[in-house]
C-alpha cells in the first residue's frame, strides 16, 4: 500500500497553507445575489448562499473568500419562510442537502416520476446525478441547509425544460 505524502505548496510553510483553509463564520457573508435572476422572476425564489469551500453551482465564477475547492464545494443556504428551491439538476456531480435548522420538503422529478418527502433538523438526502431536485421551506421559521456538491467547479444546473426559469437568459446575469 502506497502512501501519498502531502506538503505546502511552494512558498508556503504549514501554518500559512492551513490556514488559507480555514473559512470561519465571522469571515463570511450571506449572498443573496447569487440566485437574484430567480427572485427577481418570483420572490418565492428568494435564497441566499454563504460560501465556504468553492463556490458552488449558483453561477458565481468567483469567490477570493473560500477556501479553494480540490474535490467538492461547501456552502450554507438560507431558505425564508415559504421560500424554493426550484428543480433543477446536476449532470455532472451528486449534491448533499443537510438540513441544519427548519422544516422542509424534498422534491424529485425523472422520467415523469415525481417523489417527495418533509424533512427537518440533522436530516440529509443525497440526490443522485441527473435527477431534478428541488427544496421547499415548509416550516414556520427560515431554514438553514448546508450543501455539498461533489465536485470542485460544478457545472451551472439545468432547470425541467417547461419549467419557467429555463426559458431566462443567464449569460445576460451578473457574475459574483
Amino acid at each position: 500500500m502506497s502512501t501519498k505524502r502531502y506538503t505546502p505548496p511552494t512558498g508556503m510553510n504549514l501554518a500559512e497553507w492551513l490556514d488559507s483553509r480555514v473559512a470561519t463564520r465571522a469571515t463570511r457573508k450571506y449572498d443573496w445575489n447569487a440566485l437574484k435572476f430567480q427572485a427577481d422572476y418570483d420572490p418565492k425564489y428568494r435564497r441566499a448562499q454563504m460560501r465556504y469551500v468553492g463556490t458552488g453551482a449558483t453561477g458565481v465564477s468567483t469567490d477570493s473568500n473560500t477556501v479553494q475547492a480540490e474535490h467538492f464545494t461547501f456552502s450554507t443556504m438560507i431558505l425564508p419562510m415559504g421560500a424554493e428551491g426550484p428543480l433543477h439538476l446536476h449532470e455532472d456531480a451528486e449534491e448533499v442537502f443537510f438540513v441544519l435548522r427548519g422544516k422542509v420538503r424534498l422534491i424529485a422529478e425523472l422520467n415523469g416520476e415525481t417523489w417527495s418527502l418533509d424533512v427537518a433538523d440533522r436530516d440529509l438526502i443525497s440526490w443522485p446525478v441527473g435527477v431534478y431536485r428541488g427544496v421547499q421551506n415548509i416550516g414556520d421559521e427560515e431554514a438553514l441547509i448546508c450543501v455539498i456538491i461533489g465536485s470542485t467547479k460544478p457545472e451551472t444546473p439545468n432547470y425541467p425544460p417547461d419549467h419557467p426559469l429555463s426559458h431566462i437568459d443567464r449569460s445576460k446575469v451578473s457574475a459574483h
